[in-house]
């Protein structure tokens, strides 16, 4: 009896005998029995460690992120000015313009005839800002005018109309006139002008190409002139310099009105045609200040404030 009881012992202690037959699969179901037992004695499962590694790794990362805050920041150098972020040539000829002071037409020209900052031939720009609301159709300004001396661009003028008018658009200097055959062209895409004039009986034709006519500002409209009978003087006003301007949505008219080279008169007649146009074309529900603020500018030069008065 004392030998069996220490064989039973030995086998509690050390496992099983040599005799005795034990599986791999009874092994392993017998260390889940004994985690699972563990885990309901109050013991962790090894999900609920890893959850609690994950969790202290998330703490960890967040020490660090407010570490790294709560150390003083690089002191960032100041935003430069729009001045500075121009041009060598551009803030040489700033230099010459007070931009204080609110100069006569005249005077106002003169400068910027100094003070172009480009090789080639810049053009003069007026703009103009009006104290107007263009979601009102009375207040939607829009003319056309006839520069005296030209805008300096070479304009190419095309004409469509029956026969009898496309021979006096030729005579008086269209780039192209034709009638039907005009359509032929524009159904290819090709458009090799810069103004389309045509006659009141010819509009309904043109019609279904108003998408691309119109995105190009190309579509002939009675307000700027170009559907008109009388082709003839149209293309002689737009071979002359014809300029149609129309304020923008918020209330602003920019016009090129000639190029430099013209020099200081030719200038001045041309922007006057123009502010005397604006003038007359002041809205009678206007109440308040019609001309808020008038600029002029060279192509990519500095701007020079000009008096309201001179409208």
């Amino acid at each position: 009896m004392a030998k069996e009881e220490v064989i039973k012992e030995e086998e509690l202690d050390h496992g099983p005998t040599q005799g005795t037959d034990v599986t791999q699969d009874e092994t392993s179901h017998k260390e889940k029995e004994i985690k699972t037992t563990k885990a309901k004695a109050g013991k962790r499962s090894e999900k609920a460690l890893k959850e609690a590694e994950d969790k202290q790794a998330k703490e960890a990362r967040k020490a660090e992120a407010a570490e790294v805050e709560d150390k003083p920041k690089q002191p960032q150098k100041p935003a430069r000015s729009r001045l500075e972020r121009r041009s060598k040539n551009y803030r040489k000829v700033s230099e010459q313009i007070d931009k204080s002071k609110v100069y006569g037409l005249n005077e106002a020209i003169a400068v910027i005839l100094k003070t172009s900052p480009v090789k080639f031939d810049a053009s003069f720009e007026i703009h103009v800002n009006l104290g107007v609301d263009p979601r009102q159709a009375d207040q939607n300004l829009r003319d056309t005018i006839v520069m005296p001396n030209g805008t300096g661009k070479t304009v190419r003028v095309a004409v469509f109309a029956d026969a009898d008018d496309v021979t006096k658009a030729k005579k008086a200097g269209a780039d192209i006139a034709a009638s039907d055959e005009f359509l032929q062209q524009l159904d290819k895409g090709t458009i090799d002008f810069d103004i389309l004039i045509a006659t009141p009986a010819m509009m309904p034709k043109l019609g279904k190409y108003a998408r691309l006519l119109g995105p190009k500002g190309l579509m002939p409209n009675p307000k700027s002139g170009t559907v008109t009978p009388d082709v003839s003087k149209a293309v002689v006003e737009a071979k002359a310099g014809r300029v149609e301007y129309r304020v923008d949505s918020t209330g602003i008219i920019h016009v090129a009105v000639g190029k430099l080279s013209f020099g200081a008169d030719k200038l001045e007649q041309n922007a006057r045609v123009f502010l005397n146009s604006i003038r007359s074309n002041k809205p009678a529900s206007i109440k308040g200040t019609y001309v808020k603020a008038i600029h002029v500018a060279s192509t990519m030069g500095p701007s020079v404030k000009v008096e309201t008065s001179e409208v």
